[in-house]
């Protein structure tokens, strides 16, 4: 209505009206939310945050060397021990750490060696899913946040037609209605992408576990090659 209003001035004016529709950006509208949109703001920075955060974490969780279980295969088997453990560390991966687990307890029952890879693969998918339940509730919350926008813009518009005697003018509803709208609009912007983000990072993370079920099953059967 507001734009409306300054399409009929612009015409009376002479002024284009590209021109005058150019002056309501996107900034004037955000501020035009009220005071719902500076927590749908904090949490879309802080989920910007997480998914840039997270998603680094899992690019260099996953960058184990190709020839790394080879390498590690060869060594196992020759007994060279120590230079298995140190191509470990010198990897820094969550599968490597599992690795280094199980070769550090060779000699012991494989029951247990399997039990303490496990017990290091948990550990490691629990930093990898640090934080994702974060973003889960940031796509949830942040649309809830713009419905209650929504409601209390809705209210104050009301509010403004009850105190109004005789014709309500639409310029005494734009606030409302803008708070109405916008924030409606920006809580479901950033609970979209922050849904989308939290489902690629559950996919990239589901890959690398997929990865490390198989590394901790390459090398139980490679502890048991000797025994054959």
């Amino acid at each position: 209505m507001q734009i409306l209003n300054i399409i009929l001035a612009s015409l009376a004016q002479e002024v284009p009206v590209e021109e005058v529709i150019e002056q309501v950006s996107v900034l004037d509208l955000l501020f035009k939310g009220g005071y719902m949109m500076v927590p749908i703001l904090l949490l879309s920075l802080v989920g910007i945050y997480v998914f840039v955060e997270r998603l680094l974490t899992i690019k260099d969780a996953a960058k184990t060397p190709e020839a790394f279980m080879s390498s590690i295969k060869q060594m196992v088997l020759q007994g060279n021990i120590s230079e298995a453990v140190k191509l470990c560390q010198s990897t820094a991966t969550p599968i490597a750490r599992m690795v280094e687990k199980g070769i550090a307890r060779i000699g012991s029952p494989l029951k247990s060696i399997e039990a303490s890879i496990e017990n290091v693969g948990k550990i490691e998918i629990y930093k990898l899913e640090k934080n994702l339940s974060l973003l889960a509730t940031i796509s949830g919350a942040a649309p809830m946040i713009g419905f209650l926008g929504t409601v209390t813009g809705m209210i104050q518009a009301f509010i403004s037609i009850a105190q109004e005697e005789g014709a309500v003018s639409p310029k005494l509803l734009s606030s409302g209605i803008y708070e109405a709208m916008i924030t409606t609009a920006a809580g479901l912007f950033v609970g979209i992408l922050t849904y989308l983000a939290y489902n690629y990072l559950v996919t990239r993370v589901g890959k690398l576990i997929h990865g490390m079920e198989y590394t901790s099953i390459d090398f139980i059967d490679l502890l048991q090659e000797p025994q054959k």
